[in-house]
């Protein structure tokens, strides 16, 4: 029998230091039909607008084809940065147009800002635990995450020091239910933060894909929004992809222009610019107000999920285990006794075809394994109730 063929090219030693994703990998499990997941950072399918995205792309390539399907500029298609200009200033911000990069997704947007802000071993501060994309893609480029602490409210600004700030590159931060906590900054906080931000010369890299999902307490405004007056420097990330869709991988940088002009050179470099069709296409849908009247289904959906979910927990789970409770988003956190490891119990829960995802990989630096991640949004509340039963009957055992 033929042996395969052996590689022939060298592995950058940056390469040789890439891993899979934990939720990749889980996700794999997952595809069986018979495992209740409640791993996958995924959008509920039920509430993507398939009728009219097609009738946009259909109405497109109609009146407008041939611009459509050639080469654009790598700042993104101009109708769709005003729009989202316009919409930010909404919410309170003061940003204009050109201040605007359209990007392949907030992933790709990860990636960029990775590339022009971070040095092999650059300080960049996250929060405590924090979003596992986020940490992989900044990986890549080899910076030095330093941790800063949270509690139930979320990040904590009184904890980022001149010493813990001096030489950062930034800090990245999710106010709104974060991922994977589901917790959300609050106002107080909000001003803390960039108020202490400004005053240490400490970017902030605010990335809310999120924040639309709001479904109980009340709306707050954005950092970008608050930083404009007090000079703190806001990088703000924001994607279709939860709003829409996230097949459209479409999304948005809104800073300084400073910064928007390194990462068009960077986004240059990657793959010219984002696809013109989609953005003309998602132009289309959102143009005329239609997100206003989307996005309430959505969240409803995604509150009777949640619900659900809360339910169950606080009937199935021991008075030992504490969780979040999340005010919009897709997930929550549960927090189990000390001893419990939750990567042990996640084999356990597979073999019941329960999935989750352990709290460990979230964590940049020390891990609290003690510690997972529930998503609710795509799992029929009948499934959700079978799930955590099944969940709370295996950490009982540990008891």
């Amino acid at each position: 029998m033929d042996q395969p063929l052996q590689p022939v090219c060298t592995f950058s030693q940056r390469a040789q230091q890439l891993t899979s994703s934990a939720i990749r990998e889980i996700l794999k499990v997952t595809e069986r039909p018979e495992v209740i997941s409640f791993a996958g950072g995924l959008p509920a399918p039920s509430g993507f607008p398939v009728e009219v995205v097609r009738a946009a792309f259909d109405k497109v390539l109609a009146e407008n084809g041939r611009a459509a399907l050639q080469y654009g500029p790598t700042e993104g298609y101009a109708p769709l940065r005003k729009w989202v200009a316009e919409d930010l200033n909404r919410a309170g911000a003061n940003v204009t147009p050109d201040q605007i990069l359209i990007v392949s997704g907030s992933q790709q947007a990860l990636d960029l800002l990775g590339k022009v802000l971070i040095d092999d071993g650059s300080k960049v501060l996250v929060e405590d635990p924090s979003y596992l994309g986020a940490l992989q893609s900044f990986s890549l480029y080899q910076p030095t995450f330093v941790p800063v602490p949270t509690d139930d409210g979320g990040l904590v600004p009184e904890a980022i020091t001149p010493e813990l700030a001096a030489g950062a590159r930034f800090l990245y931060a999710l106010p709104n239910f974060q991922n994977p906590t589901g917790r959300t900054l609050s106002l107080e906080r909000r001003k803390a933060l960039v108020q202490r931000a400004a005053e240490l010369g400490l970017p902030i890299v605010e990335d809310d894909p999120y924040g639309e999902l709001r479904y109980a307490g009340e709306p707050q405004p954005g950092l970008l929004a608050l930083g404009k007056d007090c000079g703190a420097n806001v990088i703000r990330l924001g994607s279709f992809s939860k709003v829409l869709a996230p097949g459209l991988r479409l999304g948005y940088i809104a800073a300084h222009r400073s910064i928007i002009d390194k990462l068009v050179q960077a986004k240059q470099a990657t793959d010219l610019h984002t696809p013109t069709l989609t953005q003309m296409a998602v132009y289309e849908v959102v143009k005329d107000g239609f997100l206003t009247t989307h996005l309430p289904t959505v969240r409803e959906l995604y509150r009777v999920q949640g619900r659900c979910m809360l339910d169950a927990l606080a009937r199935e789970f021991p008075d030992t285990v504490k969780w979040t409770v999340p005010e919009g988003g897709m997930f929550l956190w549960v927090t189990l006794p000390d001893h419990i490891d939750s990567t042990k119990l996640l084999a356990q829960a597979i073999e019941q075809n329960v999935a989750f995802v352990p709290g460990a990989p979230f964590y940049a630096g020390k891990a609290q394994t003690n510690t997972l991640r529930l998503s609710f949004v795509t799992v029929p509340e009948e499934k959700i109730r079978a799930g955590v039963a099944i969940l709370g009957k295996l950490i009982k055992q540990y008891a």
